[in-house]
């Protein structure tokens, strides 16, 4: 039973010149010898990522989309700092080993960082993995307590006082993704305008105490130990990680999450394995963090609603590159469902 994330051949249009990528790496990362080969890895819908095979070696090269990117998105050097000082403190963070900000390699910045190899879950768990209901909650559980985790460390500690703004947090996050939604709105896609409204009559103030936060904690961006996959072993994709309020960020993750008895619209729009018998509800992910890091969370409608907004606006900010023909890959262009889907679930989210 092989149940490790696997890569595949790269997609058309994506590729990258292998003769110059092996020369950078075997000039800046010691102890690099053999052929080397590249594959990709296809999931995701952000930046790119590409596993480099080096003889025995495994490594991972993240390097930002082909086409129009959001002004402040798919920083790489960015990505680069927050792995560099987590990793020594968070061990889920993989090693980052280099970055580059040579255009001349493949016409944008990049870095490279070890593999973590082991289980990443998508829509359903793997043909050959079998979970009862307590070791589905069980692992559900686990993944909070790890996005916890994260939230309890001291950045200041680390050097990462400074990589994020986060006084006005809250404010910011509203206005900034209302912005984004409009600015990427096309005209198939609805408009929000009830909901934007709704987040900013109700928006808390910033949470007390300030924590770095991922931005897009979920099971796929997870890594799960081959032969304990209850165990998770790795955090991967740091694009998005700032310092902030750590409830927008449980707020962001509760979007993804589609439980047993949601409505049959949002669960078709599904993405992870999170409605398995067993499996927590929000609401007890919610109960749960809030029990274990000694707060009271009454508004999470709130958050929710934001969660499910911002992956709407994330969304919505692809398949506009899509519609405009910024990109040929056909996964995107189903995106426009899926936008439909979420606003409903927010206007839900805003009726309970």
């Amino acid at each position: 039973m092989d149940l490790i994330d696997k890569p595949t051949k790269i997609r058309q249009g994506e590729e990258l010149d292998i003769k110059r990528v092996e020369g950078f790496l075997k000039d800046t990362i010691p102890g690099l010898s053999g052929n080397l080969a590249i594959e990709q890895f296809p999931s995701g819908f952000s930046n790119l990522t590409y596993l480099i095979r080096v003889g025995s070696t495994d490594l991972v090269l993240r390097r930002p989309p082909f086409g129009r990117k959001a002004k402040t998105a798919h920083d790489m050097g960015r990505e680069y700092r927050i792995l560099s000082a987590l990793h020594p403190v968070f061990p889920y963070c993989p090693r980052p080993l280099v970055y580059t900000e040579d255009e001349s390699l493949m016409g944008s910045p990049f870095y490279v960082m070890e593999r973590i190899k082991g289980i990443i879950l998508r829509k359903n768990l793997p043909r050959d993995m079998v979970l009862g209901p307590e070791q589905v909650r069980q692992l559900c559980e686990n993944l909070l307590d790890v996005q916890l985790e994260l939230h309890s460390i001291d950045y200041k500690a680390i050097g990462l006082d400074g990589f994020g703004k986060p006084e006005g947090y809250v404010k910011r996050q509203v206005d900034g993704w209302t912005e984004r939604y409009k600015a990427a709105w096309t005209p198939d896609a609805p408009t929000f305008e009830k909901v934007m409204q709704w987040l900013q009559d109700r928006m808390p103030p910033d949470f007390k105490r300030s924590a770095i936060i991922h931005n897009d904690y979920k099971f796929d961006n997870v890594v799960l130990d081959a032969h304990n996959p209850l165990k998770i072993i790795g955090v991967l994709d740091w694009e998005m990680a700032t310092l902030g309020d750590p409830l927008m960020d449980l707020g962001s993750s509760l979007g993804y999450w589609v439980q047993a008895d949601d409505p049959d619209d949002f669960q078709a729009a599904r993405m992870l394995p999170t409605n398995l018998p067993g499996a927590p509800t929000r609401m007890e992910m919610v109960e749960r963090y809030a029990q274990k890091a000694g707060i009271t969370i009454d508004n999470f409608d709130f958050y929710l609603c934001f969660g499910l907004f911002r992956l709407a606006v994330i969304a919505q900010q692809i398949y506009y590159r899509y519609y405009h023909g910024q990109t040929k890959d056909e996964r995107f262009k189903l995106l426009i469902f899926a936008i439909h889907i979420l606003e409903k679930a927010a206007n839900r989210t805003m009726e309970e």
